[in-house]
């Protein structure tokens, strides 16, 4: 008698099971449909979709939202000054604007000097002016990026501005001081061998001018024409492939500049867990099957 009630009960249990996956089914594709996922009535405060927003940058100088560091940077590489408006520092202005306009009437004028004079003492002074110039513009994007507030440390934004302006820099700002000497060694060892690659480019160039020069006065070298060609070929490679290096390594330290920021969250610990469960998979409308039944397994680690 009571083994004709297990048997019983077993089957309503199987006969209700369709109609529970059914009803599962059914209401997950319900959900499905009417649920709304994006929120179009307001929109997120940083949208990271795009690349550059007028309105938050013009609006953060206008002090009515918070721009993103993001932004800030790229108006500010074409708008020079706007992080400083952006943290209303004022005073910053007139230093950033001078400097950079002294260095580039400097320039301008050092070179014209070098023009009508030939000297090489101009050409000096218009680099320098040049690159005063340059280094105005580069301080006043990093120092937007010092005085940006930020919500947590490290920001991969900030991070990954740092290795941009400074090599390396992103790497001390995220605390992994040992990355530091060797990102530089590999981009101080591919500018070496671009310059010492380039300059024997240059020296067997011109050999190879003078082996083939027609001019019955040039001495020629006692190296060949052809031996020239050969070793004038391989070390514009050779500098080709170490400027590719310099670009890599530099691309590289940015990179995991960025990446390493983002995972200073992420947390690794020895507590790994396993929960086993039964479940009920349906197999849809279009199939003539009952539901499968079966194990869930979830692993937490």
């Amino acid at each position: 008698m009571r083994f004709g009630r297990l048997i019983a009960l077993a089957g309503c249990l199987l006969a209700a099971l369709p109609l529970s996956a059914q009803y599962r089914d059914d209401q997950f594709k319900r959900d499905a449909f009417t649920q709304n996922y994006a929120d179009t009535t307001e929109k997120s405060k940083t949208d990271t979709s795009q690349l550059f927003s007028f309105k938050e940058y013009f609006g953060g100088l206008a002090h009515k939202r918070k721009a993103s560091l993001k932004n800030l940077t790229m108006g500010s590489a074409i708008l020079v000054g706007g992080t400083q408006i952006y943290h209303k520092q004022y005073w910053k202005l007139p230093i950033i604007y001078g400097g950079i306009g002294a260095g580039i009437y400097g320039g301008i004028h050092f070179n014209q000097l070098y023009q009508n004079t030939g000297e090489d003492k101009y050409k000096l002074y218009r680099t320098l002016s040049f690159a005063g110039a340059g280094l105005f513009y580069w301080g006043s994007l990093m120092d937007g990026a010092v005085c940006y507030d930020e919500d947590r440390h490290p920001t991969p934004a900030k991070s990954t501005l740092y290795s941009l302006l400074l090599p390396g820099l992103g790497q001390l700002y995220n605390g992994e001081f040992w990355k530091v000497p060797l990102y530089w060694g590999l981009i101080a060892g591919s500018v070496h061998f671009v310059v010492d690659n380039n300059t024997q480019y240059k020296r067997w160039k011109h050999i190879y001018d003078l082996a083939t020069s027609d001019d019955p006065e040039t001495e020629k070298p006692p190296q060949s024409a052809d031996n020239a060609k050969y070793y004038r070929d391989a070390y514009r490679r050779l500098r080709d492939y170490s400027i590719l290096a310099t670009a890599i390594s530099y691309v590289l330290q940015v990179i995991d500049a960025n990446v390493f920021a983002y995972m200073q969250d992420f947390e690794v610990n020895d507590e790994i867990s396993m929960k086993v469960a039964p479940s009920v998979v349906p197999m849809g409308n279009y199939a003539m099957a009952p539901p499968a039944v079966g194990l869930s397994i979830g692993l937490k680690f």
